[in-house]
Protein backbone atom coordinates (compact mmCIF):
# COMPACT_ATOMS: atom_id res chain seq x y z
CA UNK A 1 0.00 0.00 0.00
CA UNK A 2 1.17 3.39 -1.14
CA UNK A 3 1.37 6.25 1.89
CA UNK A 4 2.67 9.62 1.40
CA UNK A 5 5.29 10.57 3.45
CA UNK A 6 5.13 12.84 6.09
CA UNK A 7 8.00 15.14 7.28
CA UNK A 8 7.21 17.35 10.46
CA UNK A 9 10.08 19.74 12.17
CA UNK A 10 9.37 20.34 16.06
CA UNK A 11 10.85 23.12 17.30
CA UNK A 12 9.90 22.19 21.10
CA UNK A 13 10.85 25.41 23.17
CA UNK A 14 11.98 27.77 20.90
CA UNK A 15 10.86 30.44 18.28
CA UNK A 16 9.50 33.74 18.98
CA UNK A 17 6.53 34.48 16.38
CA UNK A 18 8.69 36.92 14.16
CA UNK A 19 11.19 33.45 13.73
CA UNK A 20 8.28 31.91 12.92
CA UNK A 21 6.92 34.49 10.32
CA UNK A 22 10.84 34.45 8.79
CA UNK A 23 10.53 30.88 8.50
CA UNK A 24 7.25 29.55 7.53
CA UNK A 25 7.90 32.89 4.29
CA UNK A 26 11.07 31.09 4.05
CA UNK A 27 10.04 27.63 3.59
CA UNK A 28 6.92 28.46 1.59
CA UNK A 29 8.35 30.30 -1.38
CA UNK A 30 10.14 27.22 -2.06
CA UNK A 31 6.93 25.07 -1.70
CA UNK A 32 4.64 24.12 -4.57
CA UNK A 33 2.01 22.22 -3.30
CA UNK A 34 1.93 19.53 -5.86
CA UNK A 35 4.87 17.56 -3.30
CA UNK A 36 4.97 14.34 -2.95
CA UNK A 37 5.06 14.24 0.64
CA UNK A 38 3.48 16.35 3.59
CA UNK A 39 6.16 19.02 4.99
CA UNK A 40 4.90 20.49 8.38
CA UNK A 41 6.10 22.04 11.82
CA UNK A 42 5.14 21.85 15.32
CA UNK A 43 5.35 25.42 17.39
CA UNK A 44 4.59 26.56 20.54
CA UNK A 45 1.53 27.66 21.69
CA UNK A 46 2.65 31.07 21.38
CA UNK A 47 3.42 30.82 17.35
CA UNK A 48 0.89 29.02 16.04
CA UNK A 49 -1.23 31.49 15.55
CA UNK A 50 1.35 33.30 12.97
CA UNK A 51 2.32 30.00 11.66
CA UNK A 52 -1.14 29.34 10.60
CA UNK A 53 -1.55 32.57 8.68
CA UNK A 54 1.74 31.95 6.96
CA UNK A 55 0.80 28.26 6.23
CA UNK A 56 0.18 27.60 2.42
CA UNK A 57 1.46 24.37 1.95
CA UNK A 58 2.93 23.65 5.11
CA UNK A 59 0.80 21.33 8.16
CA UNK A 60 0.91 23.20 11.29
CA UNK A 61 1.24 20.64 14.37
CA UNK A 62 0.53 22.14 17.97
CA UNK A 63 3.12 19.96 20.11
CA UNK A 64 0.43 19.03 23.08
CA UNK A 65 -2.74 19.50 24.69
CA UNK A 66 -5.11 18.38 27.43
CA UNK A 67 -7.59 16.09 26.96
CA UNK A 68 -10.16 17.92 28.49
CA UNK A 69 -11.88 20.96 27.13
CA UNK A 70 -12.21 23.61 29.95
CA UNK A 71 -11.36 23.29 33.48
CA UNK A 72 -9.15 24.47 36.36
CA UNK A 73 -6.10 23.39 34.18
CA UNK A 74 -3.35 25.80 34.66
CA UNK A 75 -1.01 26.74 31.55
CA UNK A 76 -3.18 23.73 29.85
CA UNK A 77 -4.26 24.14 25.89
CA UNK A 78 -7.38 22.39 24.89
CA UNK A 79 -8.37 20.67 21.79
CA UNK A 80 -10.83 22.99 21.25
CA UNK A 81 -8.21 26.10 21.86
CA UNK A 82 -6.53 24.35 18.75
CA UNK A 83 -9.33 23.58 16.28
CA UNK A 84 -10.64 26.89 16.32
CA UNK A 85 -7.08 28.71 14.92
CA UNK A 86 -6.90 25.51 12.15
CA UNK A 87 -4.47 23.42 13.92
CA UNK A 88 -4.88 20.27 12.12
CA UNK A 89 -2.20 17.94 13.70
CA UNK A 90 -1.07 17.88 17.40
CA UNK A 91 1.94 15.66 19.05
CA UNK A 92 1.10 13.59 22.04
CA UNK A 93 4.01 11.29 23.92
CA UNK A 94 6.89 12.94 22.89
CA UNK A 95 9.74 11.81 25.68
CA UNK A 96 10.34 14.93 27.20
CA UNK A 97 6.72 15.30 28.10
CA UNK A 98 6.98 11.62 28.76
CA UNK A 99 9.93 12.15 31.07
CA UNK A 100 10.14 15.75 32.59
CA UNK A 101 6.15 16.08 32.81
CA UNK A 102 5.03 12.70 33.45
CA UNK A 103 3.02 11.75 30.79
CA UNK A 104 1.43 8.53 30.39
CA UNK A 105 0.24 6.19 27.88
CA UNK A 106 -3.38 6.80 29.46
CA UNK A 107 -2.78 10.13 29.05
CA UNK A 108 -1.78 9.57 25.23
CA UNK A 109 -4.59 7.63 24.53
CA UNK A 110 -7.04 10.24 26.10
CA UNK A 111 -5.67 13.04 24.38
CA UNK A 112 -5.89 11.22 21.16
CA UNK A 113 -8.81 9.99 21.26
CA UNK A 114 -10.53 14.23 21.88
CA UNK A 115 -7.69 15.44 18.69
CA UNK A 116 -9.70 12.51 16.72
CA UNK A 117 -13.33 13.97 17.75
CA UNK A 118 -12.40 17.12 16.21
CA UNK A 119 -10.57 16.24 13.45
CA UNK A 120 -6.71 16.53 14.04
CA UNK A 121 -4.50 13.62 13.59
CA UNK A 122 -2.11 13.14 16.52
CA UNK A 123 1.63 12.21 16.14
CA UNK A 124 1.86 9.76 18.86
CA UNK A 125 5.36 9.37 19.80
CA UNK A 126 7.04 6.69 21.32
CA UNK A 127 10.95 4.82 21.76
CA UNK A 128 12.93 3.34 24.44
CA UNK A 129 15.92 4.91 26.58
CA UNK A 130 19.76 4.11 25.98
CA UNK A 131 19.60 2.06 29.12
CA UNK A 132 16.46 -0.05 28.21
CA UNK A 133 18.21 -0.59 24.53
CA UNK A 134 20.85 -2.03 25.79
CA UNK A 135 19.42 -4.26 28.08
CA UNK A 136 17.45 -6.15 25.02
CA UNK A 137 14.30 -4.20 26.04
CA UNK A 138 13.36 -2.37 23.11
CA UNK A 139 10.47 -4.35 21.33
CA UNK A 140 8.35 -4.72 24.89
CA UNK A 141 8.66 -1.13 25.37
CA UNK A 142 7.47 -0.38 22.04
CA UNK A 143 4.99 -2.82 22.53
CA UNK A 144 3.78 -1.91 25.55
CA UNK A 145 3.39 2.33 25.20
CA UNK A 146 1.61 1.26 21.51
CA UNK A 147 -0.97 -0.67 23.70
CA UNK A 148 -1.33 1.92 26.18
CA UNK A 149 -1.44 4.63 24.00
CA UNK A 150 -4.27 3.14 21.76
CA UNK A 151 -6.56 1.88 24.24
CA UNK A 152 -9.80 2.89 23.39
CA UNK A 153 -9.19 4.09 19.70
CA UNK A 154 -10.72 2.54 16.77
CA UNK A 155 -8.98 0.64 13.61
CA UNK A 156 -10.14 3.64 11.53
CA UNK A 157 -8.47 5.99 13.73
CA UNK A 158 -5.43 4.29 14.40
CA UNK A 159 -4.94 4.19 10.46
CA UNK A 160 -5.30 7.69 9.82
CA UNK A 161 -2.73 8.68 12.87
CA UNK A 162 0.67 9.23 12.64
CA UNK A 163 3.00 7.00 14.69
CA UNK A 164 6.48 8.51 15.26
CA UNK A 165 9.50 5.82 16.90
CA UNK A 166 11.96 7.94 17.89
CA UNK A 167 14.62 6.18 20.50
CA UNK A 168 15.22 8.56 23.42
CA UNK A 169 18.77 7.97 23.33
CA UNK A 170 18.97 9.42 19.76
CA UNK A 171 17.29 12.44 20.66
CA UNK A 172 19.20 15.70 20.79
CA UNK A 173 22.29 13.64 21.45
CA UNK A 174 23.86 13.94 17.89
CA UNK A 175 23.56 9.84 17.64
CA UNK A 176 21.08 8.13 15.67
CA UNK A 177 20.07 4.84 14.63
CA UNK A 178 21.68 3.22 12.22
CA UNK A 179 19.37 2.50 8.81
CA UNK A 180 18.88 -1.43 10.31
CA UNK A 181 17.77 -0.16 13.75
CA UNK A 182 15.18 2.42 12.05
CA UNK A 183 14.02 0.00 10.02
CA UNK A 184 13.38 -3.14 11.89
CA UNK A 185 11.70 -0.65 15.00
CA UNK A 186 9.83 0.90 12.89
CA UNK A 187 8.20 -2.62 11.18
CA UNK A 188 8.13 -3.67 14.82
CA UNK A 189 5.69 -0.53 15.22
CA UNK A 190 3.46 -1.66 11.98
CA UNK A 191 3.27 -5.57 12.99
CA UNK A 192 2.38 -4.80 16.78
CA UNK A 193 -0.14 -2.39 15.08
CA UNK A 194 -1.61 -5.49 13.14
CA UNK A 195 -1.23 -7.73 15.83
CA UNK A 196 -3.83 -5.03 18.15
CA UNK A 197 -6.40 -4.25 15.03
CA UNK A 198 -5.91 -5.70 11.71
CA UNK A 199 -3.74 -5.82 8.44
CA UNK A 200 -5.27 -2.90 6.76
CA UNK A 201 -4.63 -1.15 9.67
CA UNK A 202 -1.43 -1.58 9.79
CA UNK A 203 -0.89 -0.97 6.32
CA UNK A 204 -2.30 2.49 6.45
CA UNK A 205 -0.85 3.94 9.67
CA UNK A 206 2.37 6.56 8.58
CA UNK A 207 5.17 5.70 11.21
CA UNK A 208 7.56 8.28 11.34
CA UNK A 209 11.24 8.04 12.64
CA UNK A 210 12.56 10.43 14.97
CA UNK A 211 16.30 11.23 16.78
CA UNK A 212 19.04 13.29 15.61
CA UNK A 213 17.30 12.98 11.62
CA UNK A 214 20.01 15.46 9.33
CA UNK A 215 19.50 16.63 5.96
CA UNK A 216 22.88 14.07 5.82
CA UNK A 217 20.64 10.75 7.01
CA UNK A 218 17.30 11.61 5.52
CA UNK A 219 17.63 10.00 2.67
CA UNK A 220 18.81 6.68 4.23
CA UNK A 221 15.46 6.31 6.18
CA UNK A 222 12.95 7.30 3.95
CA UNK A 223 14.14 4.46 1.59
CA UNK A 224 13.62 1.88 4.33
CA UNK A 225 10.12 0.19 3.53
CA UNK A 226 8.42 0.66 7.11
CA UNK A 227 9.81 4.70 7.76
CA UNK A 228 6.99 6.67 5.89
CA UNK A 229 8.77 10.05 7.41
CA UNK A 230 10.32 11.94 10.08
CA UNK A 231 10.28 13.79 12.83
CA UNK A 232 13.33 16.35 12.76
CA UNK A 233 14.27 18.38 15.50
CA UNK A 234 17.46 20.61 15.63
CA UNK A 235 17.70 20.17 11.57
CA UNK A 236 14.15 21.50 11.15
CA UNK A 237 15.24 25.11 13.41
CA UNK A 238 16.66 26.97 10.15
CA UNK A 239 15.02 27.56 6.91
CA UNK A 240 18.59 26.60 5.04
CA UNK A 241 18.31 22.64 7.14
CA UNK A 242 14.74 22.46 6.43
CA UNK A 243 14.90 22.95 2.98
CA UNK A 244 17.88 20.81 2.14
CA UNK A 245 15.58 18.07 4.25
CA UNK A 246 12.34 18.69 1.74
CA UNK A 247 14.76 18.65 -1.37
CA UNK A 248 16.52 15.47 -0.13
CA UNK A 249 12.68 14.07 0.46
CA UNK A 250 11.85 15.08 -3.18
Amino acid sequence: MSRKPIIVGNWKMNKLQKDAVEFMQGVEAHLTGDEAADFGIAAPFTCLNACVANAKHLIVAAENCNAKDSGAYTGEVSVPMLEEIGITYCIIGHSERRTYYAETNEACAAKAKRLFASNIVPILCIGETEAQYDAGETAAVLKEELKGSLEGLSADEVSRMVIAYEPIWAIGTGKSADQTIAQDCCALVRKTVEELYDADTAAKVRIQYGGSVKPTNIKEYMACADIDGALIGGASLKVDSFLEIIDAVR
